[in-house]
């Protein structure tokens, strides 16, 4: 089946003063044509505006592309009402000696000096999610205003690149996405409860630096990396889970991360 996107321009006017435009916008839709009424109705709610006026929408045309926003929870298996659970781990091979997915735990002062066996459960476990999806995303350091439009507080953030599509490759580990320390303060002070990303590294590793590992964990975020899958979630609606086995001496141990969606 063939994916449908929609490409518009919008202009909407405040019954107050003012107005704001957009151009280049895409939406995915169902079917292969949309009114301009339901367009409008989109970007007012998804932007939240409030005391809207009018809204022309210009220059609209219907295009074949893959869908962005992920699927939902109906689109996943599941029993009988029962939660549905979705795997974003790496498996771990260990007669290669190959990272899988993992977790670095706040302790001290560095990246590397936490200690799972230390780690509270209620920080990495069935901790509210919310996405941040980027997949397509041009360039590699994210910023703080891709988390911006977010409510971040007490949830565990998890940055979908799509990078994971390179597992396993010899691009994998070179120029991957990565947050920016700006990113990595903004997170912290609007209090993000975890950060992951499906990538090899928050940091940028092509320098021996790792200022993003050194603002989330001093502040006792949780951090993980290697994550899979991400494109499988809904923006938000789910619970995040990556729980340590209680190793100590560890500043990163592998963790089974998976999410759960309630059913509707």
């Amino acid at each position: 089946m063939v994916d449908h996107r929609v490409c518009f321009d919008f202009d909407i006017g405040f019954s107050n003063g003012g107005g704001i435009q957009g151009q280049g916008f895409r939406l995915d839709i169902d079917g292969d044509n949309i009114d301009d009424d339901a367009l409008a109705a989109f970007v007012i709610r998804d932007l939240r505006l409030l005391m809207v006026g009018t809204v022309r929408i210009l220059n609209k045309r219907i295009i074949e592309e893959r869908h962005k926003r992920p699927s939902t929870v109906e689109h996943l298996p599941s029993q009988s009402g029962r939660p549905v659970f979705v795997d974003l781990s790496h498996p771990l091979d260990s007669a290669k000696a190959a990272v899988g997915t993992c977790l670095a735990t706040p302790r001290g002062q560095g990246p590397d000096d936490g200690d799972p066996s230390g780690i509270t459960l209620h920080s990495v476990a069935d901790v509210p999610g919310v996405m941040v999806r980027l997949s397509g995303f041009d360039g590699r350091a994210i910023d703080w205003q891709a988390f911006a439009a977010i409510e971040l507080r007490g949830r565990a953030v998890l940055v979908n690149s799509g990078w994971d599509s390179h597992w396993r490759t010899d691009h994998y580990l070179e120029g991957h996405p990565f947050l920016t320390e700006k990113a990595a303060c903004y997170l912290r002070d609007q209090g993000a409860a975890l950060v992951g990303i499906d990538s090899p590294n928050l940091d940028d590793t092509s320098g021996p630096g790792r200022p993003v590992h050194s603002v989330l964990l001093e502040a006792g975020i949780p951090i993980v990396e290697h994550l899979t899958g991400l494109d499988r979630l809904p923006i938000d609606g789910f619970r995040f889970s990556a729980v340590p086995p209680r190793v100590t001496g560890a500043g990163t141990f592998p963790v089974r991360a998976h999410a759960r969606l309630n059913p509707d």
